[in-house]
């Protein structure tokens, strides 16, 4: 394998540099001589190696290092490191876990926030892998058009959730009625902002490593932001729906852990059954503008009410009864987990072939002994696509809520015809009696 020579001091990357003529052109006539200044010279002898290299020159990147608190180096240094490993990973799982119950406590916009943070410290993680990989921490403004391309994305979903769920709080604030108005155009044109910037920043001769780097990011960005927007979307159908699905693949995973030392087994069932009892839970979470906050206050649904069964025959006789009372998301609830145990590992098999193809352990040293937060999460945005297309499928109908809020925002005509509309169709369909003639 080829080994690339560290260069240690490099002059400042250049903030925009102009395309050259096509090739195409110069051939047909247009013979100009093109003066290359001392700084493209440079640029050239600092990337031209790095922009020819085929896969099979990619540079090992170093291993991350240590960030084991001591306290626990010097509690654990009598242990074998394979026991070292397990009590550092207990400790911080349990560590994680008890955090994570807290922020639950805290409410859905605390887990939101969770959300946003995890995904910010994701995109990092995969970003830098691509700026070691290629060694390309000097190429113009791509370090700042990579962050640039995760704000314009953000904006985008987090702005269309606000329209989706914040209707009555927007209709109050004229500012927030334009930005919510020309949403998309804005996204657009943030967007279109930072591309121009990219082709702006191409430099002579080294197309390919920069396109490659504009390729990592947006596969990053889709990687990242676009399942956490499904795993918020998710919770704001109940946190129930956020709560299981991420429940299932951490059992998965630390079963999967333990089933090496003790052959150990999680009944999340269970916890299932418990969740359904209790509306904070199962109601779908709403902004009450009245009350300035997030609410999770409803009747519940059909899925969350007991239901009594009849068993097949071939059940009846290993059971010994002919019925069983359950709540209907406990069977859905069946259909998560078997997705979480057979295809959830996917996941962390894709992020394993990745750390492979590059030479890496872990994709960073944030959590000791369980690596990066992409680590830890690597199943979870997997399972956030299937859940999201699970209840668009199979469990979400109408909501009056969002209707309500929809309604709200158009004009007075518009809502007078919409009112009229409504009360004919009640009233062919015998709902509403047909105001009487004087």
């Amino acid at each position: 394998m080829l080994e690339l020579r560290h260069r240690g001091s490099c002059p400042g990357p250049r903030e925009a540099v102009s395309l050259p003529h096509r090739e195409g052109e110069a051939a047909g006539g247009d013979h100009e001589t093109e003066s290359t200044s001392d700084k493209e010279t440079d640029i050239d002898d600092r990337y031209g190696d790095l922009d020819s290299r085929t896969d099979s020159d990619i540079p090992e990147i170093p291993p991350s290092s240590d960030r084991t608190p001591e306290i626990l180096k010097k509690a654990l240094s009598g242990l074998s490191s394979r026991w070292k490993n397990w009590w550092i990973r207990g400790i911080l799982t349990l560590t994680m876990i008890s955090l994570f119950f807290l922020i639950i406590y805290m409410g859905s916009f605390m887990l939101m926030l969770l959300v946003l943070g995890i995904q910010v410290k994701c995109f990092h993680e995969i970003i830098t892998i691509g700026y070691r990989v290629y060694h390309s921490y000097d190429l113009p403004w791509f370090r700042t058009l990579s962050w640039y391309f995760l704000l314009c994305v953000n904006y985008f979903f987090y702005g269309e959730t606000v329209a989706d769920y914040f209707a009555t709080f927007v209709q109050r604030e004229e500012q927030l009625q334009f930005l919510i108005r020309y949403h998309r155009f804005i996204s657009f044109a943030l967007y279109l902002a930072g591309f121009c910037m990219f082709v702006l920043s191409l430099v002579k001769k080294h197309y390919r490593l920069q396109f490659y780097m504009f390729a990592w990011t947006h596969v990053t960005l889709l990687i990242t932001v676009t399942q956490s927007h499904l795993v918020i979307q998710n919770l704001f159908e109940g946190m129930i729906w956020f709560l299981v699905p991420i429940s299932s693949v951490i059992c998965n995973d630390i079963t999967a852990y333990l089933f090496g030392f003790f052959f150990g087994r999680t009944p999340l069932i269970k916890a299932a059954y418990v969740l359904s009892k209790y509306q904070y839970f199962v109601c779908p979470v709403e902004y009450r503008s009245d009350v300035n906050s997030f609410v999770t206050e409803c009747e519940p649904s059909e899925l969350f009410q007991l239901q009594t069964y009849s068993l097949p025959p071939f059940l009846k006789a290993v059971l010994r009864q002919e019925r069983v009372s359950l709540y209907p998301f406990q069977i859905h609830s069946i259909a998560l987990s078997t997705f979480a145990s057979l295809i959830g590992p996917f996941g962390g098999f894709f992020a394993s072939g990745f750390k492979r193809a590059f030479k890496i352990k872990d994709f960073a040293n944030t959590i000791p002994g369980h690596g990066g937060i992409m680590d830890r999460f690597d199943c979870q945005y997997l399972m956030a696509t299937f859940v999201h297309v699970y209840i668009t499928s199979f469990i979400r109908g109408p909501n009056p809520s969002k209707v309500l809020q929809q309604l709200l925002v158009l004009q007075p005509e518009q809502q007078l015809n919409i009112y009229k509309t409504l009360k004919t169709h009640l009233i062919e369909k015998g709902i509403l009696q047909p105001a009487l003639k004087v």
